[in-house]
C-alpha cells in the first residue's frame, strides 16, 4: 500500500502494513507544539498543569505520543521553566494516553462533543473531507465502530 504521508524506512511496520514514522509533521512536532503554544504561558500565570491530547495507540507513526515522551518532557518542564526551577511543579497531563479510541469517543460523547465538528485526517481536502485511508482515519473509524456510535466524519468518496 502506498501512503505518501509515511517514510519508507523499512524499520517498522505498523498494524496497517505501512512502514516507518509518519512525516506529516516535523520530527519532535509535539515538543514544538507544547513549548510554543499558549500552554507554556501557564508557567507565567501560575497554573499547575499542561494538558495534551496524545494517545498511545498513535505511537507507531508518532513517537511523541508514547508515555516515554510524556515522561521525558515532564523532566524538561521541571528543569527548563522558572516554576520548575523554583520548585513549583507544573505537571504534564495526558489524560487520553492509555484510553482506547472507543473510550475517547464515548467520553467525548458524554461530555457533549459534536464529532461532526472534528477532523482527525492529516490529508483532508480543501472542503474538509477526510481521506478515509490514512492511519488516523482508520483509527477513527475503528473507534466509532467499537464505541457503537455512528461516525459523522465526512469522507471523500472512495
Amino acid at each position: 500500500m502506498d501512503c505518501p504521508g509515511l517514510w519508507r524506512s523499512g524499520a517498522n511496520i505498523d498494524r496497517f502494513g505501512w512502514y516507518g514514522i509518519a512525516r506529516v509533521r516535523g520530527p519532535g512536532y509535539r515538543t514544538t507544539e507544547i513549548t510554543e503554544s499558549p500552554n507554556m504561558k501557564i508557567a507565567v500565570i501560575g497554573a499547575g498543569a499542561i494538558f495534551i491530547g496524545v494517545n498511545a495507540l498513535d505511537y507507531s507513526g508518532y513517537p511523541d505520543c508514547r508515555p516515554e515522551y510524556i515522561e521525558a518532557f515532564q523532566q524538561l518542564v521541571d528543569v527548563a521553566t522558572k516554576a520548575g526551577v523554583e520548585g513549583r511543579k507544573i505537571t504534564l497531563e495526558a489524560p487520553l494516553i492509555h484510553m482506547s479510541k472507543a473510550e475517547i469517543i464515548r467520553a467525548g460523547t458524554e461530555l457533549g462533543v459534536d464529532y461532526a465538528d472534528t477532523l482527525s485526517c492529516y490529508q483532508a481536502d480543501e472542503q474538509g473531507l477526510a481521506c478515509g485511508q490514512c492511519d488516523s482515519c482508520r483509527l477513527r473509524r475503528e473507534g466509532f465502530a467499537a464505541a457503537g456510535i455512528a461516525d459523522p466524519t465526512r469522507y471523500r468518496p472512495a
